[in-house]
This record gives structure tokens, C-alpha cells and sequence, in this order.
């Protein structure tokens, strides 16, 4: 972790400026293609929800935007950042845990299936506060949704990004999946959140990366 010096930051305008709103937040929803992860997965035996965890992980972690973070009014960059998800509980009810990020795929996703479990068992909505090295993640895989809003705290505000996404479905002989990325924009355009759709997709078309 680095402290980021905002007095000569690129970004120190744009920082200030959305960080005296209300909601600084925003959403950008967009589709993406998982016509050649899908039968990759269903061929391996992967779990669908934990392969498209890591690959959205990996790109997040690749852009230095979505590791940047706001406290105490100052602004940190991570090395890493891991997904912390939403899972849910063999009573219908969910709750949260956290799985560390790793570059290696088997590595997170052996980890994962384990994490996943036992939250399964066990749902709760306590959370580690003080953790700001974290990405939000939540799927919605009952609607293919067009946009998606989540509710932040604002006091103070929150900063860690939210990565969602939907129910897959088919259009033009193509399987697309909805996916949707909220950010604070006082560290995050619209650019980076480009960059990261682009990077993801191009993981999706290179499942083989999935068994390394």
C-alpha cells in the first residue's frame, strides 16, 4: 500500500470536485460475451460463478484505478485487491466472505470453492470494516438487467468499487452476460471503467488461461 500525493496528483481536481457531491458515485452497465468461456466451463467442470470472479478480478487488479481507495480524506493505492461477495445461504438468506486474491487461477479457484462453502453453511453480513483492499462483487443471476444501483455509505463515503452481474442470455447466435461496474468517480472515469470492460472481455475469449 501507497499513499497517493494528492498535491500533484493528475487527478487532484477531479478528486475534489466529485468528492464534495452527495452521491459521487456512478454506474456503468454493459454486456459482455461468454460464448466461448461458457462451453469451456461446462467442458472442464468449472464452476461458472467463481471462473468469471477471477477473470473480472484479474482485470480489475491489472488497472491501478480500481485499487485506489479514500481514507481519512486521503487517497491509497494497493498492491492487490480481492473479492469480497455476497453468497447464498442454503436458507435463501445471504451473507458475506471474503477470498483472497491470487494471480494463479487454480490456485483461487480451489480456495474459492472452499470459501463459498462454508459461507453457504453459515451466511452472515459481518464484515471486516477496517478492510478497504476489497472489491465488492454480487451476482443477479434471475434478471438480465439493464443497470443496477447499490446502495453505498456516505458518510464518510464509501470508496470500494461494485462489480455485478446478471443473467446470461442469448441474442444473435451470441451468449451475453450483463455486467455492471459503480465506482467513486473522484478516482474512476469512465475511461478506466473501459479499460477494464476491454480487458475482460479479452480473458473471456482466453478461457485456456482458467487451468493455469
Amino acid at each position: 500500500m501507497k499513499y497517493i500525493d494528492i498535491e500533484n496528483w493528475p487527478r487532484k481536481e477531479h478528486f475534489h470536485f466529485f468528492s464534495g457531491m452527495d452521491y459521487p458515485h456512478f454506474n456503468i452497465s454493459a454486456n459482455l460475451d461468454i460464448s466461448r468461456v461458457r462451453p469451456f466451463l461446462k467442458e472442464q467442470g468449472l464452476s461458472f460463478f467463481t471462473s468469471i470472479l477471477y477473470l473480472s478480478s484479474r482485470a480489475a487488479n491489472s488497472i491501478k484505478e480500481f485499487r485506489y481507495r479514500i481514507r481519512d480524506g486521503r487517497v491509497i493505492e494497493h498492491e492487490t485487491v480481492s473479492p469480497a461477495i455476497t453468497v447464498m445461504g442454503n436458507n435463501e438468506v445471504f451473507g458475506y466472505c471474503t477470498i483472497e486474491y491470487q494471480a494463479g487461477a487454480k490456485y483461487f479457484l480451489a480456495d474459492a470453492a472452499g470459501v463459498i462453502a462454508r459461507a453457504e453453511e453459515n451466511p452472515t453480513i459481518a464484515e471486516d470494516s477496517s478492510r478497504d483492499d476489497v472489491l465488492y462483487y454480487t451476482t443477479i443471476p434471475w434478471i438480465s438487467f439493464t443497470s443496477l444501483v447499490h446502495p453505498i455509505t456516505l458518510n464518510p463515503v464509501d470508496s470500494i468499487p461494485r462489480i455485478s452481474w446478471g443473467k446470461y442470455f442469448e441474442s444473435e447466435g451470441r451468449l451475453l452476460l450483463p455486467h455492471s461496474v459503480q465506482a467513486h468517480h473522484g478516482l474512476i472515469d469512465g475511461l478506466h471503467i473501459g479499460k477494464y470492460f476491454t480487458l475482460l472481455q479479452e480473458l473471456l475469449d482466453q478461457p485456456e488461461i482458467l487451468k493455469i
